[in-house]
């Protein structure tokens, strides 16, 4: 009992309540990385009663606040309350804070799981509430019970991103370092397949043979300081790189310090398989070394989810097991349409 009262009091249940909305069937909220407006679904079930649940794996960087800021507007906009929970970067905390979560009563679990294989009791704790799951932007072992995955397509947003920097490098010899997230991480797993199947399948379309020249591959644990960190080195044991490929934009952009601190900042361009992150897009409008970013709009993400959830509850049930974002690439062309500088993320 002890444990469950500092875990409530420690980690999460930050209760947001929506009942008084205008429920105008015209929205226009300015998240993520544009501004539009959209036309909010219909609901045959009254929605005012209805509790969405959210658990974050963390808020330590940018994306995740505004994955939740996200969820939190949309659930606002439909008039339904939204709950909160902090996993706060550990999986035990993560765990207690879904099971605290569903102990309120939730009618909808929206969950991004730290790990795809820990997190996966609890979405049986919550089918057996009677509660469904839904899974945000990273994945979940395929064993879990939940109604779908709603992300970005991981691996058509990293073969564009691969595409666009062969056709950009032309006949220019490679010589690459892999920037990723964390070993084993299913996200970046497929992001870095994208990425080298994009570059492959162009070289071989367009010049008939594949020269992948990957020097090196280094983890920065999704953090700036981590790219940093792993730039630096880089650039003592592979001082004629010249071209960095990433799974995330969060990745790359330490790593700027770095390489402008070398003087490279003219010999080396930049390719990122996601996310869209603002400082990236700036850099990719105002500059020639970072080249292009893919998409991975927290904004959309957590909208879909919501609505997902909606659905659901009006008696939807032919979802898919993943639910896919449309893919986009973000170079010099689009950047200025997409970039917002009060984004979150």
């Amino acid at each position: 009992m002890k444990i469950a009262l500092q875990s409530i009091g420690t980690i999460f249940l930050i209760i947001f309540f929506s009942n008084c909305l205008d429920k105008s069937k015209e929205a226009s909220p300015k998240e993520g990385n544009a501004s539009n407006s959209y036309q909010l679904i219909d609901s045959k079930i009254d929605l005012s009663n209805i509790k969405i649940g959210y658990c974050t794996p963390s808020l330590n960087a940018p994306y995740y606040k505004a994955l939740l800021s996200s969820v939190e507007k949309t659930t606002e906009l439909y008039g339904m309350s939204f709950y909160a929970a902090d996993g706060q970067d550990d999986i035990v905390k993560q765990i207690t804070a879904v099971e605290n979560l569903i102990s309120t009563g939730i009618d909808v679990l929206l969950l991004n799981p730290l790990d795809p294989n820990a997190l996966v009791s609890v979405t049986k704790v919550a089918k057996a509430a009677g509660i469904p799951t839904f899974i945000l932007d990273s994945a979940i072992d395929p064993s879990a019970d939940y109604v779908t995955v709603v992300q970005s397509n991981n691996l058509k947003n990293g073969a564009l991103a691969g595409e666009w920097l062969v056709n950009k490098m032309g006949n220019t010899e490679m010589e690459i370092a892999l920037l990723s997230g964390s070993a084993g991480n299913p996200v970046g797993l497929t992001r870095k397949q994208g990425l080298l199947q994009g570059i492959t399948e162009t070289q071989l379309r367009t010049m008939g043979y594949i020269d992948l020249n990957v020097k090196t591959q280094a983890y920065t644990n999704w953090t700036y300081d981590g790219g940093l960190k792993a730039m630096e080195d880089i650039l003592v044991t592979h001082p004629k790189i010249n071209v960095v490929i990433t799974e995330s934009d969060v990745c790359v952009l330490g790593a700027i310090k770095a390489i402008k601190q070398a003087g490279k900042i003219d010999d080396i361009l930049i390719v990122a398989a996601a996310d869209g992150q603002k400082e990236a897009i700036k850099h990719i409008m105002d500059s020639n070394f970072y080249g292009a970013t893919a998409m991975n709009s927290p904004s959309l993400i957590g909208r879909t989810a919501v609505e997902f959830g909606i659905q659901y509850l009006n008696g939807k049930r032919d979802f898919s097991k993943v639910s896919y974002t449309p893919e986009l690439l973000i170079t010099k062309e689009n950047a200025a349409e997409i970039y917002n500088p009060d984004a979150i993320f």
